[in-house]
């Protein structure tokens, strides 16, 4: 992946869909608290990553949003 802070993304969302579904296959009690913990434990650990990248842009408020076209300034 380009970003080291989305691989921590993709990790905790893989953790915390795989958790989901082995507590819908009623899974031991002990395995899902364990990877309770861990989950949170890693979306604490994302949202660090997340806030402290070093990401930079040239994009201002000025230059709109990326899902919307740019208005011509005529």
């Amino acid at each position: 992946m380009k970003d080291k802070s989305m691989s921590w993304v993709l990790f905790t969302t893989l953790l915390l869909v795989t958790l989901t579904l082995l507590a819908s296959f009623n899974v031991s009690f002990s395995i899902i608290f364990y990877l309770t913990v861990a989950g949170q434990a890693a979306v604490i650990a994302m949202v660090y990553k997340v806030l402290t990248d070093k990401h930079t842009t040239t994009y201002t408020f000025k230059d709109g949003y990326a899902d919307q076209p740019l208005k011509s300034k005529l």
